[in-house]
């Protein structure tokens, strides 16, 4: 029986053993290279600005009162949230509210004070009431041997004694009373109301959970702005704005969207030139410039698709070429 040879039989069997599987993997596991229609429609412009110079922008949509952050005056725990995201307020609503306790013992304190004070000023009238009449008393006696120097003297002391007695009561009333405004209106301050008539947007705050007044709190804690109507704030690049009509409607479109179209009305632009934040994620996006921002309002009939913090694509007139 001959033997058989690593060198001549074994090895190359075992090579085309490895091209076979080398080959089954490089058919079978290739990436699938064919070809498909994007998923997300690209932005582009129709109808009277198609053949017509214009200017492409990006936005975000925003609350017409832009979006406002609410934090709190008062720091501690939270006892209780009055609202939820999507519900509309009137201005001046309780938000959420901060433990009072504290507040409520300091107020309890303050009127036990006043109804001290208060008691105090009745005993001293009372007290300079009766001083004065026996000093008047005495006064009217017309025989001078009848009543000694010595218990006129007296009278008068009681009733100067009353009189301070009434006068510092009344300080400490006064006193009294003020330090209950004052933990009166901390308690007021403790309940967070809204500072307009909107939309809540966001709530970041739950029951039991501790917030802290003043820069570097943790807030904010609650975000909502005027949503009826929107706004959208588009981005100009600095190189485009010098082409711009001024004042010309905007054809606006959400990201993603682009047959979703509305026309949106020129609201205001805004005085100051700021670098570039809102970022499209785009290859060409170029992002060391300054853009000019433009507001511009949606009507409303707006699809849903233009919600607060959705990117939009936005086309406006310009000016023709050399003018």
């Amino acid at each position: 029986m001959p033997q058989l040879s690593f060198s001549r039989q074994v090895l190359p069997a075992l090579a085309l053993i490895g091209v076979l599987v080398a080959v089954y993997f490089i058919v079978v596991q290739a990436p699938d290279r064919s070809q498909a229609e994007a998923e997300e429609t690209p932005a582009r412009v129709q109808d009277e600005l198609a053949g017509q110079p214009r200017v492409a922008g990006s936005g975000v949509v925003e609350p017409s009162s832009e979006i406002i952050e609410i934090g709190t005056a008062i720091g501690g725990l939270v006892d209780t949230v009055l609202v939820v995201p999507g519900e509309r307020v009137t201005k001046g609503q309780p938000l959420f509210r901060v433990d009072t306790r504290n507040l409520d013992a300091r107020v309890n304190e303050a009127r036990a004070a006043i109804a001290r004070a208060q008691a105090a000023i009745a005993e001293a009238r009372a007290a300079e009431d009766t001083a004065q009449r026996q000093l008047a008393l005495y006064r009217n006696i017309d025989d001078p041997l009848a009543v000694s120097r010595a218990e006129i003297i007296n009278a008068e002391g009681n009733a100067s004694a009353a009189r301070s007695r009434r006068q510092l009561a009344q300080a400490e009333l006064r006193a009294a009373r003020a330090t209950l405004n004052s933990a009166q209106t901390e308690a007021d301050r403790a309940i967070v109301r809204a500072p307009i008539s909107g939309e809540i947007l966001r709530v970041d705050v739950r029951p039991g959970e501790l917030v802290n007044a003043g820069p570097g709190g943790g807030g904010p804690y609650i975000r909502m702005g005027e949503t009826n109507p929107l706004h959208v704030r588009i981005d100009i690049d600095e190189d485009e704005a010098v082409r711009l009509k001024t004042g010309a409607p905007a054809i606006v479109s959400p990201r993603g969207g682009a047959q979703q179209r509305v026309e949106a009305a020129f609201v205001r632009a805004e005085p100051l030139v700021v670098p570039k934040r809102s970022l499209t994620n785009s290859a060409s996006e170029r992002v060391d410039v300054r853009v000019l921002q433009l507001i511009y309002r949606l009507p409303e009939n707006a699809p849903e698709a233009f919600r607060v913090g959705q990117q939009v694509d936005a086309f406006i007139a310009a000016e023709e070429p050399g003018r």
